[in-house]
């Protein structure tokens, strides 16, 4: 296809007529059978695809919202018509059905194409621990494409899919996004049912999107979420919290990166911080080392052993079956014992107090999605080290609950990775997954690199991706709570925020009440001799309302003030008995006037 692979722009090739489902399933097929890469564990056959095209017959993207879109699958996550190999030919059985996640794709329109290629398993980082291939990098086949999402990543990358499904334990699902200049979404633990996956770690697993903008992950995004009641470890969606246009986001003290003697990574990585300033953001230093001491459980503790868990039978069975590497970390995992199991939980729980306290300082945290990136010989040489390695950044994400997103932040220049992809990942809590998309696309769009492997740009028309509205209360202010006087830190103590600087309709009286200090104006609506009065208005979050209001003392209180533009908001006003003793300022215009006069 000559145009961008986006959601979008195949549904404008659609309506055009230009295209149709039929023809670009069909180049699809016909890109992924000559693939070189790696990327493909097994591919429907024409007359399988037939049959998922026969079922847009009636519908149009008006009714589907994937209609048409071609996706990969994570051979790990199945697909009824194809085996379910998790890289591993003898382990392989054929599902009777689709996994709960696949089935709300092809009911939204999506057609699958076929599974892909991953670490056996779901066990590394690397994308090279596979019978069927090491998955090459999409920019340069020596490189790794990164795992254990591998073949999936490479898939979208090249535009052979439109999207794809990865899997994602300790950074699958945004390592590979990272080495192929895509996007990847490590959405909420739970929020995508795990029912048709074959677990790595059940307790910890996420099934994740990959795509080429942030536009096609926020399309995707609600459709795969979808609540199942037959996952054990489903969660129902709650709404993201908003953050503010002028946002605070962590970034990591400068000796706790690792860039693995990678120094144009580590240009790219605070080119990206200024990036965040440039969008609004405000820079705070945060103390990483809670989250990399959760990471190293992951690995050196007894989570280990939920790997064995999950193919216990089939691994004690015959362990050479697997890879060595893999035969190596499952293996290892059956010295564990539940006192470890209870030891590390307490200790997990107690490192995710203190990293919940220093994530909320922030809004969000940004890191290197990964520190650097190996040559697929490197790696073959030391699969362990290297493996933890890339692994620095992400493997404390679902042990501690986090929402994330990989993003694409340039190409290296100079030395012996140039024009190597180089990602950040930004984290929020849980739940925060439409804000980090949103952001995401502001990221997209300010940057506006190249799509994937191509050299094609993100299309003008590729549809914005909102984000979530605060759920806020607008407050009318006219005396010391206005910005600058006295009680105005009552209002940025609740992270209130300024929208406008305004007038009232001319139907307003001013007095200055008698008492003091803090000196107080009481406002009086009076439609015969009233005048246009200064105000603020001030965007308050719902939560702190209550708070604020029960701090104004009588005789004040909030009512409705009719704003110069006929808008009718919550703000201060006066019962009339407080205007005994009261000195009338109605000509002032206003209580800054008043105060300058005072002071005069």
């Amino acid at each position: 296809m000559s145009k961008p692979m986006t959601i979008s722009a195949i549904h404008a090739a659609y309506r055009s007529g230009e295209l149709t489902p039929h023809q670009l399933v069909h180049l699809c097929l016909q890109q992924a059978q000559a693939d070189e890469r790696h990327v493909w564990i097994s591919l429907l056959s024409s007359e399988q695809l037939q049959s998922y095209l026969d079922g847009l017959e009636g519908h149009s993207p008006d009714d589907l919202p994937l209609f048409g879109i071609p996706f990969a699958i994570k051979d790990n996550i199945d697909l009824a018509g194809l085996p379910t190999t998790a890289a591993c030919p003898d382990f392989a059985y054929q599902p009777p059905a689709s996994a709960f996640v696949v089935q709300q794709l092809i009911a939204a329109g999506a057609i699958p194409l076929g599974k892909t290629n991953l670490d056996q398993f779901a066990t590394g980082l690397v994308g090279v621990r596979s019978p069927y291939g090491a998955c090459q990098n999409s920019i340069d086949p020596d490189y790794i494409s990164g795992g254990s999402s591998s073949g999936s990543a490479v898939a979208v990358a090249t535009s052979q899919v439109c999207f794809s499904l990865g899997t994602d334990t300790a950074g699958s699902g945004r390592v590979p996004a990272a080495f192929n200049n895509i996007l990847g979404l490590k959405g909420t633990k739970g929020r995508i049912s795990c029912s048709g996956v074959v677990p790595a770690c059940k307790s910890l697993d996420c099934v994740t999107i990959f795509a080429q903008t942030a536009a096609d992950l926020a399309a995707v995004w609600p459709i795969a979420a979808q609540f199942d009641p037959q996952d054990l470890f489903a969660r129902e969606a709650l709404p993201a919290k908003a953050i503010a246009a002028s946002f605070r986001f962590g970034v990591p003290a400068q000796d706790q990166l690792k860039f693995f003697g990678d120094e144009a990574a580590e240009v790219l990585f605070w080119q990206s911080v200024k990036t965040l300033e440039a969008l609004g953001g405000e820079a705070v230093t945060v103390d990483l080392d809670p989250f990399l001491q959760a990471a190293r459980l992951l690995y050196e503790g007894p989570w280990v052993a939920e790997r064995l868990a999950a193919i216990k039978d089939f691994f004690r069975a015959d362990p050479t079956r697997c890879l060595p590497v893999i035969q190596t970390i499952v293996g290892g995992a059956a010295s564990r014992s539940a006192v470890d199991a209870y030891e590390a939980l307490y200790e997990l729980q107690r490192l995710k107090r203190i990293a919940d306290a220093e994530l909320a300082k922030v809004d969000l945290i940004v890191t290197p999605t990964a520190g650097t990136i190996y040559k697929i010989g490197e790696v073959l040489n030391d699969p362990i080290q290297l493996n933890s390695n890339l692994g620095y950044y992400t493997n404390f994400m679902n042990l501690l609950d986090y929402s994330a997103i990989a993003l694409p932040c340039g190409f290296r220049t100079g030395g012996d990775k140039q024009e190597l992809p180089f990602g950040i990942t930004l984290f929020a809590p849980a739940f925060q997954d439409d804000v980090l998309l949103a952001l995401g696309d502001q990221w997209q769009r300010q940057l506006a690199l190249p799509l994937g492997a191509s050299h094609q740009p993100l299309p003008a028309d590729t549809p914005v991706v909102v984000m979530p509205q605060a759920d806020t209360i607008d407050v009318v202010v006219c005396g010391a709570h206005l910005s600058g006087l006295p009680l105005n830190w009552q209002l940025t103590e609740r992270h209130a925020v300024l929208v406008q600087t305004t007038t009232t309709v001319a139907c307003y009286r001013m007095y200055a009440l008698a008492g003091g200090p803090p000196y107080r104006p009481g406002l009086i609506r009076d439609e015969q001799v009233g005048k246009a009065i200064d105000v603020e208005v001030w965007r308050v979050p719902a939560a702190a309302f209550g708070s604020f209001v029960a701090g104004i003392p009588a005789p004040l209180g909030i009512g409705k003030v009719q704003l110069a533009d006929g808008a009718w908001v919550s703000g201060f006003i006066c019962e009339p008995y407080g205007l005994a003793g009261a000195e009338e300022i109605t000509a002032l215009g206003g209580w800054r006037h008043y105060i300058r006069r005072k002071n005069a």
